[in-house]
């Protein structure tokens, strides 16, 4: 199966997006890459490492899609790009997927004006991988639609549920609709009609209050983007705020080094859930193709897993689950 990969997205390009590459052709023995941007820059990457040339193909791609770019502008303005070169050689079926690491609003729009969305889908999504006490929970819009009406969130419990299913290895996840309240009436009148439309699902189980995200009240949590990306960005600020307040008190109380490296040796293990590295990327869930994106700051672990994501995607018929779910 052939990934193609980004190799100019994210804050370690190219190095990063391409070793993550080779990892993956290492790790998985029907997986082949084909990397995407610009040719001088990843073969002098590729000439500082050991690989299986034949598993190793390069798509040149000169164009570079910033991470600050305005999404829409770039996409239109840069047909050249690694973004918008590998969306248009997947959706001519030369590889099976496409992943990224880059300007997520770019990519979002290139998936959807490139492959289109599938059947029966209102809206595509991003479903995002939140980290909980009780195991990795999805957060469903995480930014790619600030508005829903009530029947978008409904196909976005539908899909989301395959992908926790079938890529994540969820037995029959739970689904939470996030409010100000656990009781029915709660939120505003677009709230209390989307949970009676939830509540058709026999794995919903209600609304879910801010306190009770990062206990795993549900295994997919759904929102507008607006909420959902908010919710995000802070879910990430927190072990860094962690360690911040760590350093600080300890430094007050006057605790000695070796019982500071301790506490931090513990702490690390302690927030080994919120590693973004295990999930490495997630798919914009509806679009016709197999589309993912990861973190910016994506590490060779995390490129590596979001390339074995995607192909999971593809094994899996994800896509085609997804249709026949909402039709």
């Amino acid at each position: 199966m052939l990934i193609a990969v980004d190799t100019v997205g994210g804050d370690y390009f190219p190095g990063t997006p391409v070793q993550g590459a080779i990892e993956a052709t290492k790790e998985s023995h029907d997986i082949e890459v084909l990397l995407v941007g610009p040719k001088e820059l990843i073969q002098k990457e590729l000439d500082a490492l050991e690989y299986n040339s034949g598993k190793v193909h390069i798509l040149h791609a000169p164009e570079i899609i910033g991470m600050d770019e305005s999404p829409a502008s770039a996409v239109k303005t840069k047909k050249n790009s690694s973004i918008s070169v590998g969306i248009s050689a997947h959706k001519q079926g030369d590889c099976a997927a496409f992943v990224s690491a880059g300007n997520t609003g770019a990519l979002l729009a290139a998936s959807m004006f490139l492959l289109g969305k599938l059947e029966g889908v209102i809206r595509p999504t991003i479903a995002t991988a939140y980290p909980t006490i009780s195991g990795t929970s999805l957060l469903v819009d995480a930014g790619a639609n600030l508005e829903l009406k009530p029947e978008m969130y409904y196909q976005f419990a539908k899909m989301s549920e395959i992908f926790a299913s079938d890529i994540m290895q969820i037995e029959n996840p739970t689904i939470g609709l996030l409010n100000i309240g656990s009781e029915p009436e709660k939120g505003t009148e677009l709230h209390k009609e989307v949970y009676n439309q939830l509540s058709q699902l026999k794995n919903f189980v209600g609304n879910i209050e801010g306190k009770d995200i990062l206990f795993g009240k549900a295994d997919i949590y759904l929102t507008d983007g607006f909420t959902g990306n908010i919710i995000l960005k802070y879910g990430e600020s927190i072990p860094e705020v962690l360690i911040h307040l760590l350093k600080s008190t300890m430094k007050e109380s006057r605790i000695d080094e070796d019982s500071q490296k301790l506490v931090f040796k513990v702490v690390a293990q302690a927030l080994n859930s919120f590693n973004y590295e295990h999930v490495g990327g997630v798919p914009f869930l509806g679009v016709n193709g197999t589309s993912l994106v990861g973190h910016g700051g994506s590490s060779v672990t995390a490129i590596k897993n979001m390339i074995l994501n995607a192909s999971k995607c593809v094994k899996n018929e994800v896509n085609h689950k997804i249709v026949s779910s909402l039709n």
